[in-house]
């Protein structure tokens, strides 16, 4: 997934009362708000309430690098733990760091395996974390040290360590070159992650006991890989096959089950109604993404009328800090009728891109009855909902590129279309 460089039961009882805390709040938390800014925030603002939220652990912050595809499929594991053992939500915390560098390598060797063909960024997909899962295993935060950048802080900024490690690749596989010049570059390149993460341990202790990164998984965690699937919904591909989707950053060429457009919000929507979570993977590029300022912020909806977005960098653009087309979204219901159609034109035409990693985890209602995903960013503590947004089934149904899900959560029926 192309991400920041500079840097969601069938019979549910509706909760009648506003929820309280900032993830169901519409109210504005910051301290300082200028006259202009309470005046626009008031004017047609959305105040959710919410259906139903599962479970999930504290905000992260990505900073200055590419790597929402392992903040969230952490974040949405971590969630599926809390749902096996919910005693260990207050303190669960997976690392990331481990997970990176552990892909990093994974992605070069494929990068110079097929002649820089695959690319070699700091992207990635829901399918990394859940190989690393299987084959490496996971570790606790806190056993690798934080990485200190040049700016002293122990936030991820890629500007040090990523441009060194595309060059030394370059330089060991030119073009033109008929064999590689430095036989032994793994090790190398793998000594430029552990200098900025640290070593990935091969075994650690944790509250009293000793693991290795996959008995973690195993016998603490108790996960298994096999229980998760991924699903998307394409017509360029048969519907009950499975293809591996066309973006770069699906580098480790994983299978997607490709569902009719109804069937596929039919899971998203049962699932978090029963109880469950699901990595979301979408194109926040657009206008309809909301934007730091204005009404109806940390809120994703696709208008009716919709504006070239900006240019800029990724986190420009997602957050409309520099360059934004200005939209003007009057309503809750002003949003377009999503189409099959319309998501095939878009992923043709490359107006949908591969652009973040989510999760999502709950529903929530406006003031209007118009229901919405509940989301959770990894751009840390941000926004009136403290990082936590809102996204409108319509853009969910237009921009999700793929989602990954616990096999179990997806209705019997579909389960047993797609031979799962």
């Amino acid at each position: 997934m192309k991400k920041l460089i500079a840097l969601a039961a069938a019979a549910l009882i509706v909760m009648p009362a506003v929820a309280k805390d900032f993830r169901s709040s519409g109210e504005r938390l910051d301290s300082k708000v200028s006259k202009k800014d309470k005046k626009e925030d008031s004017k047609d603002s959305l105040i959710f309430t919410t259906i139903i939220e599962h479970p999930v652990t504290s905000i992260k912050n990505q900073n200055s690098s590419g790597t929402c595809w392992a903040y969230s499929s952490l974040a949405f594991l971590e969630s599926e733990v809390i749902k096996k053992h919910p005693e260990m939500k207050d303190d669960l915390d997976l690392c990331e760091s481990f997970l990176i560098s552990k892909t990093y390598v994974d992605r070069a060797d494929k990068h110079i395996r097929t002649h820089g063909d695959a690319s070699f960024s700091q992207g990635g997909s829901f399918e990394d974390a859940l190989y690393c899962m299987e084959h490496y295993g996971f570790i606790p935060e806190g056993i690798m040290p934080y990485p200190i950048t040049e700016y002293g802080d122990s936030l991820f900024n890629f500007k040090s360590l990523f441009p060194p490690m595309e060059a030394y690749l370059k330089s060991i596989a030119p073009d033109g070159a008929k064999k590689i010049l430095h036989k032994g570059w793994k090790s190398a390149l793998q000594a430029m992650l552990d200098g900025y993460f640290g070593k990935c341990p091969t075994e650690f202790e944790y509250k009293g006991k000793r693991y290795t990164p996959q008995s973690f998984v195993k016998d603490y965690l108790t996960l298994d890989p096999n229980d998760y699937v991924s699903l998307t919904s394409y017509t360029h591909h048969p519907y009950y096959s499975t293809f591996a989707l066309e973006i770069e950053d699906n580098w480790r060429w994983a299978s997607s089950y490709n569902l009719p457009l109804d069937e596929f919000m039919r899971v998203m929507y049962e699932a978090v109604k029963n109880g469950w979570t699901f990595a979301w993977g979408a194109d926040v590029s657009e206008d309809g993404f909301s934007r730091r300022t204005g009404k109806n912020k940390s809120v994703a909806m696709v208008p009716t009328t919709i504006s070239k977005a900006g240019v800029g960098s990724d986190q420009a653009r997602w957050t409309g800090e520099k360059g934004a087309g200005e939209v003007e979204i009057v309503s809750a219901n002003a949003e377009k009728n999503i189409t099959p159609e319309m998501r095939q034109e878009a992923y043709d035409n490359w107006e949908t891109t591969d652009d973040h990693g989510m999760q999502i985890y709950g529903l929530a209602k406006d003031q209007y009855g118009k229901e919405y995903f509940m989301m959770k960013n990894s751009w840390g503590e941000s926004g009136p909902f403290k990082g936590f947004w809102y996204v409108s089934p319509a853009y969910v149904a237009y921009k999700t590129m793929n989602i990954v899900i616990n096999k179990n959560a997806i209705p019997q029926d579909i389960r047993q279309k797609l031979g799962i």
